[in-house]
């Protein structure tokens, strides 16, 4: 397990700047929602950490700085992501052709626990191997993004709003499956708007308004206590 923080991170677009000086830690193994309305710079955050839209700071997953390092190696270093497009999955490729791309800088030894868990935490894709990436449901391709970010045996994962636009049930299934890799013990960002759905799963809460945290309070049940409530 790895933590994963940053310290003075600015992260934008262009000349504008979103995230300014954040100073974030994400203890290994944690479980850490990060909050905030539309706009809020949430996503930024998770592509600047990721190294999509870094403009200056330090970002570090347990020992090792990525500072400087692209997305690309940020990810062999550890730092997986799931982006709220669901953008690595490749449409024309059948779910397993998809999830064997995912799996190829994995160790074999490694190969066959990586699917064992994605299978345990979305057997419904199994059924789904030779079908098109593109004709699934926006939820089936959510589960296949998360299984693909899986797969690359990740020290850390940044999970981007994956709630938004799924039917009640397809929520729950998701947010059941959260829980079930939060007992893995990996170290776990999602950046969410529904509240409900990520205080049900987190360890900790964190919110973001306008590019900077702040220490307005969120409501914050027990972990795990109100996953079937989240998809209501």
């Amino acid at each position: 397990m790895n933590s994963l923080s940053c310290r003075s991170l600015t992260a934008g677009y262009g000349r504008l700047v979103v995230c300014r000086s954040i100073d974030l830690h994400v203890a290994a193994g944690e479980f850490l929602a990060l909050l905030g309305p539309n706009g809020a710079g949430k996503s930024t955050l998770l592509r600047g950490l990721a190294g999509l839209s870094q403009k200056s700071g330090e970002v570090v997953l347990g020992e090792r700085s990525l500072t400087g390092l692209s997305a690309a190696r940020r990810a062999r270093a550890g730092l997986a992501f799931v982006p709220e497009s669901r953008g690595n999955v490749f449409a024309s490729m059948t779910v397993a052709e998809n999830m064997a791309i995912a799996a190829r800088r994995t160790p074999q030894r490694r190969r066959a626990e990586r699917r064992e868990l994605t299978s345990s935490l979305f057997p419904v894709l199994d059924r789904y191997a030779a079908k098109p990436a593109g004709l699934l449901s926006g939820g089936e391709q959510q589960m296949l993004a998360i299984s693909m970010a899986l797969l690359a045996d990740p020290a850390a994962i940044l999970l981007d709003e994956p709630s938004q636009g799924l039917a009640p049930s397809v929520l729950r299934a998701i947010g059941e499956a959260l829980t079930q890799l939060r007992s893995t013990g990996i170290t776990i960002l999602l950046a969410e708007q529904n509240t409900r759905f990520a205080t049900a799963l987190a360890d900790r809460v964190v919110r973001i308004e306008q590019g900077h945290l702040t220490d307005r309070p969120a409501e914050h049940p027990q972990p795990g206590t109100a996953v079937a409530e989240a998809g209501r």
